[in-house]
């Protein structure tokens, strides 16, 4: 056989790929009793750890185009979860924030989250926890551009992209 050909039960990057779709399965089951998908979830969380962000920058953190965050925040505006101001005091930039609500919102789900990932984590001891951690992060670091290696990032904090020019929807 030729060492070209990828063998699936022992592809690292498809493994990688079987989990990230099995957490998102389970991540759509503990969220849908809410009303909410992974993303309208990721959006909370960001905007709870980091006020102020721009559609572009929960974009990035959520992993989706600034289009559907865009779509996604005017539906959170609109049932009360964020509020965006209705002028950019800088740019086209609209910096969001999440409202009471939308605190409320993201404790509801927060335990339901944290469950998926104590299930995930189960098989394993804190010292296989902690190794996992670490090869996932150098995996990230490894495949980023050499002008960012995501060595300076904290952790769960995306990659600094070149920035990209803000339109009407960020």
């Amino acid at each position: 056989m030729s060492q070209d050909v990828i063998e699936l039960e022992t592809s690292l990057a498809y493994l990688l790929k079987e989990a990230s779709s099995a957490l998102r399965s389970a991540m759509d089951a503990a969220l849908r009793p809410f009303g909410m998908s992974v993303t309208h979830y990721a959006c909370l969380e960001l905007l709870a750890q980091r006020p102020g962000s721009s559609n572009s920058e929960l974009a990035r953190g959520a992993f989706v185009t600034r289009q559907s965050m865009n779509v996604l925040l005017q539906s959170l505006e609109q049932d009360g979860s964020v509020t965006r101001p209705a002028e950019s005091r800088m740019g086209r930039v609209l910096p969001a924030e999440l409202t009471t609500l939308g605190r409320q919102r993201l404790k509801e789900v927060s335990t339901a989250v944290r469950a998926v990932e104590v299930k995930m984590l189960g098989g394993m001891t804190a010292t296989e926890q902690t190794a996992a951690y670490s090869a996932l992060k150098s995996m990230i670091a490894s495949l980023s551009d050499d002008t960012d290696t995501g060595r300076d990032r904290e952790p769960g904090r995306p990659r600094k992209i070149a920035p990209v020019a803000e339109g009407p929807d960020s």
